[in-house]
């Protein structure tokens, strides 16, 4: 054995130092590449928030029992699809989360954090579902839009658009026929009337109508479409928009646009994962 060769356990010792420094360096690369993969992570959450899905904390019972939001129960968490507004606007019988009008109560009661790691942790919570929403957030499901006139009641106690009587098998715990008539209320272009399924527990439009905007909110306030419940396992499915106004009112552009987003997105993934198949064979 030469000089150079060294005993078998200095080439041992060599081989596990180098070893150790490899681990090191990965280590290493590792803490610096991380704030920048946190801030990939960040720019990304923003972007799919603002632009696409947002996960919202059912923050009362007002749209029992669709939606669970009730004091004393595992609340429910749904999923807010934006997207379908990029291509129209909310239809009779969609449940949509929005911003209420300054003029609007809130149904919850919100303390915000007063430094920015609070702030920072309530809006992460606030994106994936897990932490109460605003206070100026509301859900509810539209009941007519703009240029038609809603009113309640007809002689079955049914809310009507038109003159048109809804059907509306979704309504829970209704209050007497005396104590839920209102209007006729015209709503104005580019706003909604809107009503909670909990009709005698949902401070809405109709709780509203004395406001400058007779109740309405605007198709603006919209955040999205209440698409489906994620949270509680137990609940889990796809929330249902009926034609409560019997007009299949719902445009094909609305429908079709969504998937044809989706599908764009998808072209070139699948071509670059052919082109990756393609190199390594």
């Amino acid at each position: 054995m030469t000089p150079a060769e060294g005993t078998p356990a200095e080439g041992n010792g060599r081989a596990s130092r180098r070893a150790r420094q490899r681990a090191e360096a990965k280590k290493g690369s590792l803490l610096r590449e991380l704030p920048v993969l946190l801030l990939v992570a960040f720019v990304l959450a923003l972007i799919v928030k603002t632009f696409f899905v947002q996960a919202f904390f059912i923050p009362s019972g007002s749209m029992e029992q669709t939606l669970h939001g009730c004091t004393g129960c595992t609340g429910d968490r749904v999923l807010v699809n934006k997207v379908p507004y990029w291509f129209g606007e909310p239809e009779p019988g969609d449940i949509v989360v929005f911003k209420g009008p300054d003029t609007w109560t809130p149904e919850v009661t919100v303390t915000e954090p007063s430094n920015w790691l609070g702030g920072a942790l309530l809006w992460l919570g606030r994106t994936v579902g897990v932490a109460p929403p605003s206070e100026d957030d509301f859900v509810k499901r539209v009941i007519a839009v703009g240029g038609q006139t809603v009113q309640c009641c007809d002689p079955e106690g049914r809310v009507t658009v038109d003159g048109q009587p809804l059907e509306e098998p979704y309504i829970f715990e209704d209050s007497p026929i005396d104590q839920r008539a209102f209007g006729p209320v015209t709503v104005d272009d580019g706003r909604l009337w809107v009503m909670g399924d909990h009709r005698s527990a949902s401070a809405d439009s109709k709780v509203h109508m004395g406001d400058q905007y007779s109740g309405t909110i605007g198709v603006d306030d919209v955040i999205g479409k209440a698409a489906m419940i994620v949270w509680p396992v137990s609940r889990f499915g796809m929330l249902d928009s009926p034609d409560i106004q019997g007009t299949e009112t719902a445009s094909a552009g609305a429908t079709v646009a969504p998937y044809a987003v989706g599908l764009a997105g998808a072209v070139p993934f699948v071509a670059w994962r052919r082109s990756r198949a393609r190199s390594g064979d």
